[in-house]
C-alpha cells in the first residue's frame, strides 16, 4: 500500500510561450515626467533591439501561477528523503544559509584589498584550522572548487613531491571500490593506473596490494569508507605497506560523513585527502554546484600546497603569501567558493565537537537500520558492517525479470526520490542507499515500507513494476533515445 503519497491537484502546465498573447504585460508604470533617454544614442544604435522576437507576453498573475505550479512538480529535500548513496544529500540547516547571506560576506569581492578583507580571511583561516583538527592533518587548503578538483590538487602535490626528489614515478594504484573519478584524476596527472581488487568483504585485498606495489608506484588512491559503504578495517596496514615502498596514500574523503568526530584519516597514516564540504558540512548540493573540495596534507606535503597561502604579519593582520617556490601554483582563479566556506564553518561551529560526532553516529544508525529492515527482502552486497550507506544487489528480483532501475522507477510512485542505481559497478544491479543523519525514523520507515511493498509486488505482479512509474507526470521514457536524441528546445508550432 502506498502510504506517503496520493492523487493531488497538481495541474498540467503550458509553456509561457504557449500562453502568450500580444500586448500583455506583467507590470504597470506611470507616464514619464522627465525627458525620455534616447537608448539608441546612449548605448549606440547597433546595441539596441527594437523588440525581442517571440518573447512571451503574459500578465503578472499568469507568471506567478505558472512558476508556482511548476514548483509543485519538483521533488526536493524540503519535501522528503533523498536516499542517493555516495552523494550525502542531506538537509542543510537554514541558519547556515542566513549566515552566508550577511551583507559583508555575501558582497565581499575577491579584488578587495587585504586591509578590507580581514574578516573574510579570518573565516578562511578558522575553517582551515577546524578541518586540520577534523582530518588529523597538518595543513588544509580551501582553494579547490569541488571534490574531483580536490583529488587533482592532491595528486598533483604528490607528483611535485616526487619530482622534487628527482623521480616523479609512473603508477597510481586505484582499488576497484574507489570513486570513479579517482582513476580519471590519476590519468589527468600523467600517471598509469593499476587496479587493486577487493576481497570478499568489499575491502582492499592487502595481499593484492603488496603484490602490486614497487618503486614505480607514486600513490594509492583509496576511498574510505569505500563505495560499497564499508570501512577499510586494514587502513593502517595499507598505509604502512605503501610507506614501506616510499609511496603516498591519498584518501578520497567524499564519505567523511561517516567519520567526522569518530576517526581521523591522518591518524591512519593518510598523507593527503580531500573532503567535499558540500556533502559533509552543509551547503547546497546538486545541480552542478557550488562545491568545495578542501584538501588536507601531512607536513611533508605542505610546501606543495596551491599558492597563495594565508599568513599573519607582525601586526597580526592577514595577508596572502605568494612566495611559495615549491607550490603547484593556483588551481582556481580566486580562493575557493567562499559562500560554501562560510556555510561549512557555520555548520561546524553550530555543532561543536560533540554535535559533529552525534551527526555521524545518527548517519551510521540510520543506514544500518535500513539494512536490517530490508535484508530479508533484498540481497546485501557484502557481509561486512555498513557505515553511512548500505548497498544491496537486485539478484533476487532479477531472477524474476525485474532489475534495480525498475525498482527505482516504481519507488517514484511511492513518493520517494530513487536511490543510486547500478553503482558501484563492482556490485551487479546495485541499490545504493544513504539516508544521512537528517532523516527521522518516520520517514525511513515509510521508505522501507515502500521497498518492501515493491518486493512483494515483484513476487505477485512483476509487470506492475516493469511498467512503472504510473503516478508520475512523465511516464517511463525510452532512456536510450532520450540520451541519443534529446529534445532540448521548444519550437513554435
Amino acid at each position: 500500500m502506498i502510504r506517503k503519497t496520493r492523487s493531488n491537484i497538481s495541474q498540467n502546465e503550458q509553456l509561457l510561450f504557449e500562453m502568450s498573447s500580444p500586448g500583455k504585460r506583467g507590470y504597470q508604470l506611470p507616464e514619464l515626467d522627465v525627458p525620455a533617454v534616447d537608448a539608441a544614442g546612449a548605448l549606440g544604435g547597433e546595441n539596441v533591439r527594437d523588440e525581442v522576437t517571440d518573447f512571451p507576453e503574459v500578465s503578472e498573475v499568469e507568471t506567478i501561477r505558472h512558476f508556482s505550479r511548476l514548483s509543485t512538480w519538483n521533488y526536493g529535500i524540503d519535501l522528503g528523503m533523498f536516499p542517493l548513496g555516495s552523494c550525502t544529500m542531506k538537509y542543510n540547516p537554514r541558519i547556515n544559509e542566513a549566515v552566508a547571506r550577511i551583507d559583508g560576506l555575501a558582497w565581499a569581492h575577491p579584488y578587495q584589498p587585504e586591509s578590507l578583507s580581514q574578516g573574510v580571511m579570518e573565516i578562511v583561516a578558522v575553517l582551515e584550522g577546524a578541518l586540520c583538527e577534523i582530518f588529523g592533518m597538518d595543513a588544509v587548503t580551501l582553494q579547490p572548487a569541488a571534490g574531483a578538483h580536490g583529488e587533482f590538487t592532491g595528486i598533483m602535490m604528490v607528483r611535485s613531491y616526487f619530482e622534487a626528489q628527482g623521480n616523479a614515478r609512473k603508477v597510481v594504484l586505484v582499488p576497484d571500490s574507489a570513486h570513479g573519478t579517482n582513476p580519471a584524476t590519476a590519468a589527468m596527472a600523467g600517471y598509469q593506473i593499476r587496479n587493486i581488487q577487493s576481497n570478499s568483504q568489499g575491502m582492499v585485498d592487502v595481499g593484492a596490494l603488496e603484490a602490486s606495489i614497487d618503486d614505480s608506484v607514486a600513490a594509492l588512491m583509496i576511498t574510505n569508507p569505500n563505495t560499497v559503504g564499508v570501512f577499510e578495517e586494514n587502513i593502517a596496514q595499507i598505509c604502512a605497506v605503501m610507506h614501506s615502498k616510499g609511496g603516498q596514500v591519498y584518501m578520497d574523503g567524499a564519505n567523511m560523513n561517516a567519520l567526522v568526530g569518530i576517526a581521523r584519516p591522518g591518524d591512519f597514516g593518510v598523507d593527503v585527502m580531500h573532503s567535499n564540504l558540500h556533502k559533509t558540512f552543509s551547503t547546497p548540493h546538486g545541480g552542478g554546484g557550488p562545491g568545495a573540495g578542501a584538501v588536507g596534507v601531512r607536513s611533508h606535503l605542505e610546501p606543495f600546497l596551491p599558492a597563495p597561502r594565508l599568513r599573519k604579519n607582525a601586526e597580526g593582520a592577514w595577508s596572502w603569501d605568494y612566495d611559495r617556490p615549491q607550490s603547484i601554483g593556483p588551481v582556481k582563479a580566486f580562493y575557493g567558493n567562499f559562500g560554501v566556506i562560510v556555510r561549512a564553518l557555520a555548520y561546524i561551529l553550530a555543532h561543536g565537537g560533540v554535535g559533529l560526532k552525534n551527526a555521524t553516529v545518527d548517519a551510521l544508525l540510520n543506514a544500518n537500520y535500513i539494512r536490517k529492515i530490508l535484508e530479508p527482502y533484498y540481497e546485501i552486497a557484502y557481509p561486512a558492517p555498513s557505515m553511512h550507506e548500505c548497498v544491496f544487489s537486485d539478484s533476487r528480483q532479477a531472477a524474476k525479470g525485474v532489475k534495480t532501475g525498475d525498482i527505482a522507477k516504481r519507488l517514484i510512485d511511492y513518493g520517494f526520490h530513487p536511490y543510486t542505481v547500478s553503482f558501484p559497478m563492482i556490485v551487479h544491479g546495485a541499490l545504493m542507499i544513504e539516508p544521512t543523519e537528517t532523516e527521522p525514523k518516520h520517514e525511513i520507515d515509510l521508505f522501507c515500507d515502500a521497498l518492501i511493498s515493491i518486493s512483494q509486488e515483484i513476487d505477485e505482479n512483476p509487470e506492475l513494476v516493469l511498467k512503472a512509474p504510473h503516478l508520475s507526470r512523465t511516464p517511463r521514457v525510452d532512456e536510450v533515445l532520450a540520451a541519443r536524441k534529446p529534445v532540448v528546445r521548444w519550437k513554435k508550432p
